[in-house]
């Protein structure tokens, strides 16, 4: 095998210029008098200067100042082995290694005569620089090489077990006879030389780490995963590398071959052996990066009772899930921290986050049913009379507020409770304002625009800075959208595309396009405001009025620039009802009636999601991401469609 070695510094040519040999015109040759003038400037500088005074050195002409500097004679032999010059190199090399013997000296001059098939010479070398290390075994499998190479495999391999049978129990010795037989591509014998190292030692070292990287540059993954589960019945400490030379390793699994074979040796490891919890911990690991959270939860639970845990580690877990929209195992880690009782240190954070994560799963399903809402809502009151006096339940009464003010019609209920809890002396700033948006969205729910648009300024005031603040200015711009104001409604969101909150941000861009594409002073603008009227009867969970609205446009307007605007909303509206099969029919009329139009991108990228989510067809939502991805190149979901592409396609770190 070459060793390929580069000098990008090395910039001087053997040979010199042709053009310098080439007469030139008589025009560009200096006339006597010219030259005369020259050798002046540069003689001048001296005839100035006593003997005893040292001149300054001459100016370099042009011609001096493109000249490359001197080279040395390595670097010349580099550049000739580079150029394959193998005669010539093999030269300078033997002068070199004369003058001064080094390995890396010796490896070029070997391998240039291996490349000249010299191979009597290279013999002679291997013998002289043996007599200099005579404990070294790394010369014999230049020998063996030196035989392969010449025809004679037979020789060759017997050189090699000359080699393994001269092995003793050095560690040093063991290793560089096995980088020797790895450089030469002769990776069994590197496996073998590795494990009879193993032997010769009494596994007081296992040799795990350089096994698995030969077993992993011959592409056997699932021996080098066997190195690594092996190394951690040697020492416990190496957790941590283990896990990330597995990581690299499933990093580019296309086809989730090498994290199937993982994941089934993993468990049959920790099924063996369930005492050793170094199996579970790394099962816990794997599990979270894969997004597995059943199998999390499973492993969670194990070694929470094997390792008398408080719980944190279900926390976490329960966060995540969540997170990752995955309610039912966040329910369960929290039922089971609330299970063990209330002396447990996570018991009470436990029940608060239990209602909670309920509420979320809940609302994110549609057209929630009414008596979970009940049920939910008893369960709320009830924690908030647990512990009345904790300054953590206002999250719960928030969550309250809306459940009573958007789906069971007690509008008058949420009010009052928010009333009582921002008018609360000693509430945090922050939680008051997020009650005054809540309250807002109940007020603007029920008609009372003006009070509403006065519970959002308040908000913005006191955090005008910060994504809370932004936040409610956007819902104050949406507003004057509902209610017409659209000049100003476009003011307010102009402000916020520039804002820190990337929702916001994309929100705003997306409310000052609908309104610039489709509002003029000076001309008609009843179609917004047909589609404002709409979009408002849609928040306020009036879903079919809404649809029955927005097939007005059409049908009192015909063509409209605001049309894709209402195809995109009508998807939006049989989503959130849990029609899906319309709304992907939806969203792909947006495709063939308006593509290359400024929804297009984001009605292909819903679209994807919708089938990778709700519907479960994979092989679909890959096609669309891939669409997405040749289509629209400049688009802002560009990142997002590439990542879940990437994850549909098996990649373990798909960013």
């Amino acid at each position: 095998m070459r060793k390929k070695v580069q000098n990008s510094n090395f910039k001087t040519s053997l040979v010199p210029r042709l053009s310098s040999f080439v007469p030139r015109p008589s025009s560009l040759v200096p006339r006597p008098s010219s030259l005369v003038a020259i050798l002046l400037l540069v003689l001048l500088p001296f005839l100035l200067f006593s003997q005893d005074q040292k001149p300054p050195a001459p100016p370099l002409l042009p011609f001096q100042q493109d000249a490359p500097p001197p080279q040395t004679d390595e670097q010349l032999a580099l550049q000739l082995y580079q150029n394959q010059e193998f005669d010539k190199a093999a030269e300078i090399y033997q002068r070199l290694y004369d003058a001064k013997p080094s390995q890396y000296i010796y490896q070029y001059l070997f391998y240039s005569l291996v490349e000249m098939k010299d191979y009597g010479k290279a013999e002679k070398l291997i013998r002289r620089s043996q007599k200099n290390e005579p404990g070294s075994l790394r010369y014999a499998v230049d020998q063996g090489y030196v035989a392969y190479r010449s025809g004679n495999e037979e020789k060759a391999k017997k050189i090699y077990e000359e080699a393994l049978k001269k092995l003793t129990a050095n560690q040093q010795q063991i290793t560089e006879l096995a980088n020797a037989f790895a450089i030469r591509s002769e990776n069994e014998y590197a496996i073998k030389t590795y494990q009879l190292g193993r032997q010769l030692m009494n596994n007081s070292y296992p040799f795990g780490f350089e096994l698995a990287s030969v077993y992993e540059r011959m592409g056997d993954f699932k021996n080098a995963m066997n190195e690594y589960l092996n190394l951690l019945e040697v020492n416990e400490s190496y957790l941590n590398i283990v896990q990330e030379r597995i990581q690299a390793n499933l990093s580019y699994d296309v086809n989730n071959e090498k994290n199937e074979s993982f994941r089934k040796a993993l468990l049959s490891r920790v099924q063996r052996e369930p005492d050793k919890s170094y199996y579970s911990e790394l099962l816990w690991w794997y599990s979270i990066q894969q997004k597995d959270f059943d199998l999390a939860l499973l492993q969670a639970k194990a070694i929470d009772r094997r390792m008398r845990e408080n719980g944190d580690r279900l926390v976490q877990l329960a966060s995540l899930a969540v997170s990752n929209e995955k309610y039912d195992v966040a329910i369960e880690c929290y039922q089971y921290l609330v299970s063990k009782g209330a002396a447990f240190p996570n018991y009470k954070i436990s029940r608060r986050e239990l209602a909670n994560t309920r509420y979320l799963k809940i609302i994110a399903e549609p057209s929630p049913d009414r008596k979970q809402l009940e049920i939910l809502e008893k369960e709320f009151n009830d924690e908030i009379a647990f512990s009345p006096d904790d300054p953590e339940n206002i999250v719960l009464i928030r969550n309250l507020a809306h459940i009573k003010g958007f789906y069971l019609g007690k509008q008058d209920e949420a009010v009052e409770i928010l009333n009582k809890v921002i008018d609360l002396p000693g509430v945090v700033a922050a939680d008051r304002a997020k009650c005054k948006i809540e309250l807002a969205d109940i007020l603007l729910f029920t008609d009372d625009v003006w009070e509403a648009t006065l519970l959002y300024q308040q908000a913005y005031q006191d955090f005008k800075f910060d994504a809370l603040g932004q936040e409610a200015k956007f819902k104050n711009a949406k507003l004057s959208f509902y209610i017409g104001e659209f000049g100003w409604a476009k003011a307010q969101v102009d402000v916020l595309k520039a804002a820190t909150s990337k929702f916001i941000s994309n929100d705003a861009i997306a409310l000052s396009l609908l309104i610039g594409e489709n509002f003029d002073p000076d001309s008609n603008t009843v179609a917004l405001g047909i589609y404002a009227r709409a979009d408002l009867l849609d928040y306020r969970n009036e879903e079919e009025k809404a649809l029955v609205t927005l097939d007005s446009i059409p049908a009192l307007f015909g063509y409209h620039p605001i049309l894709q605007h209402v195809l995109y909303k009508k998807a939006e509206i049989k989503r959130k009802q849990g029609k899906y099969i319309e709304a992907d029919s939806l969203y792909k009329q947006m495709e063939i009636q308006f593509p290359g139009e400024i929804l297009a991108d984001e009605a292909l990228m819903q679209r994807a999601i919708l089938n990778e989510k709700q519907l479960g067809n994979k092989k679909m939502a890959m096609t669309l991401y891939e669409e997405l991805l040749d289509k629209y190149p400049a688009s802002i979901f560009v990142p997002e469609a590439r990542k879940q592409f990437r994850l549909l396609r098996g990649d373990t770190h798909p960013s």
